[in-house]
């Protein structure tokens, strides 16, 4: 079966969507494998930043995260937060990415997150060997870019506007979600003894 894109011209929106929404396993079927490499780095974190308002549109937390091959640049993986969607506490959108990826060799992948990793996902980011990690919001939260690349880990910023806007108005409209995220139920139960 031919794929329904075989050349880009121009990486629309569309485009950016269609990726973002559809399941990775079947983007075979969108995309012709030479067109990967016409999506920059800025497309990459913009699908996860797609991702990243799914997430908000199912009631969750706004971080999406995407990862490529880096000889390729097609995507391998690719996932959203589902705190809540799922009940999951550690499905974050790098982790979910990562899951998504499966048992691949991930030396040879770059992950881009919408948001600087928390401390599992910086931690699986390399234990599993991510050869590099794109953020695209150091603005809202930051902190494990350093302990990263003192693993060896190649780490870039790549500030989304999208994102940082995205993030900015769920930390003002859901800060309890957004603690919840960061640090857990019992964090929350911390920090209303505190206003008590």
């Amino acid at each position: 079966m031919k794929p329904l894109v075989e050349q880009v011209d121009k990486v629309t929106g569309a485009l950016l969507n269609t990726i973002a929404y559809m399941p990775t396993s079947h983007l075979d079927v969108l995309i012709d494998a030479s067109c990967w490499k016409a999506l920059s780095d800025a497309d990459f974190m913009r699908i996860a930043v797609l991702l990243a308002k799914k997430s908000v549109e199912e009631g969750g937390c706004p971080i999406g995260a995407v990862i490529i091959n880096n000889e390729s640049r097609k995507i391998v993986g690719k996932g959203h937060n589902t705190l809540v969607q799922e009940s999951h506490p550690y499905n974050h959108g790098e982790t979910s990415a990562i899951r998504d990826a499966g048992r691949i060799d991930f030396s040879k992948t770059t992950l881009f997150t919408t948001l600087s990793p928390c401390d599992v996902c910086a931690s699986l980011l390399y234990m599993r060997g991510v050869s590099r990690v794109v953020v695209g919001d150091i603005t809202n939260a930051s902190g494990n870019e350093l302990l990263l690349r003192q693993k060896g880990v190649n780490v870039e910023v790549l500030e989304d506007e999208m994102g940082i806007s995205l993030y900015a108005k769920f930390r003002q409209e859901k800060p309890h979600l957004e603690m919840e995220d960061w640090r857990g139920v019992a964090e929350l139960a911390n920090m209303q003894n505190v206003f008590d």
